[in-house]
């Protein structure tokens, strides 16, 4: 029981010292740049991968029932961007889809899920968008064939840092309100919402791109059974089944080649928690 205990102190201590040796900045890039991938949406796509002289300043359209979505510019450019935003008009836009003008942002962005992004993380977010290169870039507007809501919910108040020492818990927040797992790997709605009642299990939704098209899959024990994690892990990093074959955008390992083995192990470990679907 004492060694339990010791153990159990030892990984509180470890996970207190990184994250107080993890700068802001760095932090903001782990997420931005690694498990959110956003660069998967908000960089121009083209046959041989992402258009790095555009990072991050608006990606291709994304078209799902009901509407075309263009993914916006979040470089710090001052005319095209979101460089005359203000924190905190950054950070309103993450986490409840409004924009400093008053106007909604509509889906694909998962708002429902960041909503939950702890305050520390979003502002990590913010310190690192401040950073990137600045891109003069003016996407089109979207288009949808329903009306946007007034807003997607009431505003957020504090959200705290996610217990890192619960590896199923970690691995949730980790999947969801970082990852956005589900917006992907669940049929969206009429709406392009995803099906949360089938949380990760339904797969099947389509992706039109420079790729050609390729479809998204269960990610619960039913659709992982017979893999190790060993195997689950190398498919999210390196797009690579045990077969040999590969994985097609827009799943983002090349994003996911830079997980940390920690926190492989925490989505591994929430993804076999699931209920099989």
């Amino acid at each position: 029981m004492k060694i339990v205990l010791l153990i159990g102190l030892s990984v509180v201590c470890c996970w207190t010292q990184t994250v107080a040796a993890e700068t802001m900045v760095e932090r903001g890039r782990y997420i931005v740049e690694v498990i959110g991938a956003c660069g998967n949406c908000h960089t121009p796509q083209g046959p041989g991968g992402p258009d790095e002289s555009r990072h991050l300043a608006g990606g291709n359209p994304i078209e799902e029932p009901g509407m075309v979505a263009i993914p916006r510019n979040i470089t710090p450019d001052m005319e095209t961007g979101i460089g005359a935003w203000t924190d905190a008009q950054i950070i309103t836009a993450i986490r409840e889809g409004v924009r400093p003008d008053g106007r909604v942002l509509g889906p694909p962005m998962p708002f429902g899920m960041y909503r939950q992004i702890s305050d520390r993380d979003v502002a990590a977010i913010v310190a690192y968008l401040r950073m990137v290169k600045p891109v003069n870039n003016q996407p089109e507007p979207s288009s949808y064939d329903f009306p946007l809501p007034e807003s997607w919910g009431p505003p957020v108040d504090q959200v705290p840092e996610p217990d890192r020492t619960d590896e199923v818990a970690y691995g949730a927040y980790l999947a969801g309100p970082l990852g956005h797992c589900i917006e992907c790997h669940s049929t969206p709605d009429a709406h392009g919402f995803p099906d949360l009642e089938n949380a990760l299990g339904a797969g099947g939704m389509l992706f039109h791109g420079p790729w050609g098209v390729s479809a998204a899959t269960n990610l619960t024990p039913t659709g992982l059974s017979g893999k190790s994690d060993a195997e689950i892990k190398q498919i999210i990093t390196t797009g690579m089944r045990a077969d040999g074959s590969r994985l097609r955008p827009p799943m983002g390992f090349s994003y996911y080649a830079h997980l940390t083995d920690g926190d492989l192990d925490a989505i591994v470990a929430y993804l076999r928690s699931l209920p099989p679907r």
